[in-house]
């Protein structure tokens, strides 16, 4: 099968396309023949090898951590979804590979394809809807009334966590460029900060929720417009030691990540406030009920653009200059 490659780690070797042999199905998996993945920051992080001492994949290794496509077959401990179902999945962090024409995923990851999206736009959901809803319905328990900032909302994750706040009842406010700021209000927020024009934590407070992706400036300031008991929840980082211990990591590693997280600890305890660092996992059943809601039409993926499988490290690139507008999908099929 056709398949995107690293060969090493690196911010610079873009990758390759490649013939490879199909992946080899267990028991409790499906073999799905992929139709498009999207394309998320996550995939440039591991290309470069942030990860790989918390996720040493071996080498060569197939990107991609989402896709939509058809079951081709299934394990012997997987039968849930027959041969030739429309399905999408965020494939388990321990085996990825969505970049090539088939792929392998654990059924626990595996759901129905929303009926009233095409297989690119369900593509585009999996990692971003998981992320937006761990982060607001699990992790903040975001309740309708509540106020929640959102930042980079023209981004991925953004533009489906405003939609979903939205849908929670919250009242909602991100951050974007000026060129996004119209686009972003259209997906329902109800305060837009140009961050070219304006300093967020100068205009915002009393704030019961902050869903950061930026760096640490950002970081450290979104603190100041939550309120006391208000919770701050990072999916950029830093990790914390109670993501170190759910992640098996040694105890070098586990002192490491405590070290880096300290500051940002002890500044949200001062000021009476949660903070957590979200890895996204994979979960078939969240992904069942957000495929209810875009059916519902509460939520749907935004496509800045798509790429052929043969130009998927034009498709990184693009990405990583961080100015699409929602997704990016790899058109596989």
């Amino acid at each position: 099968m056709k398949a995107f490659v690293i060969d090493r780690y690196s911010k610079d070797s873009p990758g390759r396309l490649a013939d490879i042999l199909q992946p080899r199905l267990r028991e409790d998996e499906v073999l799905v023949r992929v139709h498009a993945a999207s394309v998320n920051v996550l995939d440039n992080r591991i290309r470069s090898g942030a990860f790989k001492k918390i996720l040493p994949y071996p080498l060569p290794l197939v990107l991609g951590n989402d896709c939509a496509g058809t079951v081709v077959a299934a394990g012997a401990r997987a039968q849930r979804f027959q041969a030739g179902a429309a399905v999408y999945a965020r494939l388990g962090a321990e085996r990825i590979g969505t970049f090539a024409e088939y792929a392998v995923v654990r059924q626990e990851a595996l759901a129905r394809k929303p009926a009233n999206l095409d297989m690119k736009e369900a593509a585009a959901l999996p990692l971003v809807g998981l992320t937006a809803w761990q982060a607001l319905v699990e992790i903040a328990r975001l309740q309708a009334g509540q106020r929640v900032l959102i930042h980079a909302g023209s981004g991925g994750v953004g533009t489906i966590a405003i939609q979903l706040a939205k849908y929670l009842g919250a009242f909602v406010a991100t951050t974007t460029g000026t060129d996004n700021v119209g686009w972003v209000k259209d997906l329902g927020a109800d305060v837009v900060i140009d961050y070219r024009k304006e300093d967020f934590a100068t205009r915002l407070e009393g704030y019961d929720v902050v869903l950061n992706s930026q760096g640490k400036e950002v970081l450290e300031k979104s603190l100041q417009v939550l309120k006391p008991g208000g919770h701050l929840v990072s999916i950029s980082g830093p990790p914390t030691p109670d993501f170190a211990a759910r992640q098996g990591l040694s105890w070098p590693m586990r002192l490491g990540v405590r070290l880096m997280s300290r500051r940002i600890r002890a500044q949200a305890k001062r000021r009476g406030v949660t903070y957590t660092f979200l890895f996204m996992r994979a979960d078939g059943a969240q992904l069942d009920k957000l495929a209810a809601l875009v059916e519902l039409g509460a939520i749907r993926p935004v496509i800045d653009r798509s790429f052929p499988l043969e130009q998927t490290a034009e498709a990184l690139a693009y990405v990583d200059r961080g100015r699409s507008k929602g997704k990016v999908v790899i058109d596989v099929a």
